[in-house]
């Protein structure tokens, strides 16, 4: 059947509720592609690349279900250019294609490539917003003009406002913006971790890695089939999601600093990946913690809740503010000028540091580590040792499942390495 309007869907564009699918539409051809592009970009963790691969088919599979048609090109199709611009190309020789669509980017690569889709194919092409955050791409700059620093804080208490979340009219609940103070215990042995949520899908997981082993995509770390805590379609990221609401919510405010050789998720949500993919939206996983609020809440209460709402409507809206500011320049900052190589043992643990042999044999065998353990430790690690940030950046990037550059480079470069100089 001959299409006129074709709509390129990324690997981390997976929102169902994007209007683009309200309705069904004859005439739309809808293309997701497996690209060498972007698995060999950085050397990814091997779950991380098996993780997207699964969570695009299921999506490619759900939009069929609702009657859209897809076009799904995998690694190793024969006729897979592994380019946006090839493919589609590709594509629109076939059909009498009147007008190419995307969601925009999220990183500022595929952003400035696919820009200049335009003059390549000949034909119009189009961008429209993603429909997932709740702040605009230049919203965080917006806020700040004028200002020396982006205070996150301030940001954050603009977007209580605005999404009127944790308020009384124009008062915080509880009489206090942030508990962080709160945030930091250390973890007694009496108190039990819940066990963290785990798909079994080894068939489909072991099929993609063998795809990617015939192909001869190099990756990083190891696979556990059995062990998988990635949802990869959006009604198991709300099986996740109502599993921390149960388990994880009553004492991840508490203990979200933890660290402890007992557990590697101990009370965080890992909800991280099925939201940078879009399965779940921000605001939807905001209102369903704060409506576990109790009618009278104590301190403690609103200390859990706050801890967490603060993570995704404060932290994450404002580094992804942060990156759309500052890019391209921002991932060239090296304010120290450090320029040690990566040490070997990052790639395998092997090292007589407790700590970091701990962290980095647990990112490499599960492609996961808590905010602490990245920052803290394999984090501090590099920034006192003088590791190029553009090194440390990749290893960021590659092991663990949830890195997409918006969100790892603000953290890594920023935050951790003090790359960019106190932006």
């Amino acid at each position: 059947m001959p299409y006129k309007k074709i709509r390129l869907i990324l690997g981390d564009q997976l929102n169902a509720d994007h209007s683009w699918y309200d309705h069904v539409d004859t005439s739309v051809l809808y293309v997701m592609m497996e690209m060498r592009q972007e698995t060999d970009y950085v050397t990814h963790h091997i779950t991380k690349v098996v993780a997207f691969f699964m969570a695009m088919r299921r999506f490619a599979h759900h939009l069929r279900q609702r009657g859209h048609s897809v076009h799904y090109i995998t690694l190793d199709d024969p006729q897979n250019r592994h380019s946006p611009h090839e493919n589609l190309m590709a594509l629109a020789q076939i059909h009498p294609v009147e007008v190419i669509e995307y969601q925009l980017p999220d990183e500022y690569r595929l952003d400035r490539q696919l820009a200049g889709l335009q003059g390549h194919l000949g034909i119009p092409v189009r961008a429209t917003d993603t429909e997932h955050f709740l702040t605009s791409r230049d919203g965080l700059a917006s806020f700040f003009r004028g200002k020396k620093h982006y205070l996150m804080e301030h940001f954050y208490r603009k977007m209580r406002r605005k999404y009127q979340v944790l308020m009384e009219g124009d008062r915080p609940m509880g009489d206090r913006w942030n508990f962080d103070s709160e945030n930091r215990n250390r973890l007694p042995e009496k108190v039990e971790v819940p066990e963290p949520t785990v798909f079994r899908r080894s068939a489909e997981i072991r099929e993609i890695a063998e795809m990617l082993r015939r192909n001869s995509v190099h990756t990083i770390g190891r696979l556990n089939p059995d062990c998988w805590y990635w949802p990869v379609d959006r009604q198991e990221a709300m099986i996740m999601l109502r599993n921390f609401l149960e388990q994880g919510l009553p004492f991840f405010g508490k203990y979200q600093d933890a660290m402890s050789h007992r557990s590697a998720t101990i009370f965080h949500s890992l909800l991280s990946f099925a939201l940078n993919t879009k399965m779940l939206n921000p605001l939807e996983v905001v209102r369903s913690v704060e409506d576990r609020l109790p009618e009278s809440p104590s301190p403690e209460d609103l200390s859990q809740i706050e801890g967490f709402i603060r993570q995704i409507l404060g932290w994450r809206e404002y580094m992804r503010g942060i990156y759309w500011a500052e890019m391209p320049e921002f991932g060239q900052l090296n304010y120290f000028v450090n320029n040690r190589p990566l040490p070997d043992f990052y790639w395998t643990g092997d090292t007589g540091m407790n700590c970091l042999r701990h962290a980095i044999g647990q990112s490499l065998e599960e492609a996961y580590a808590h905010h602490i353990q990245r920052l803290m430790i394999t984090g501090n690690f590099a920034a006192l040792t003088g590791i190029d940030p553009d090194e440390v950046d990749r290893w960021y990037l590659g092991i663990y499942t949830d890195a997409i550059e918006w969100v790892e480079i603000t953290n890594t470069r920023g935050m951790s390495q003090y790359a960019d100089g106190g932006i």
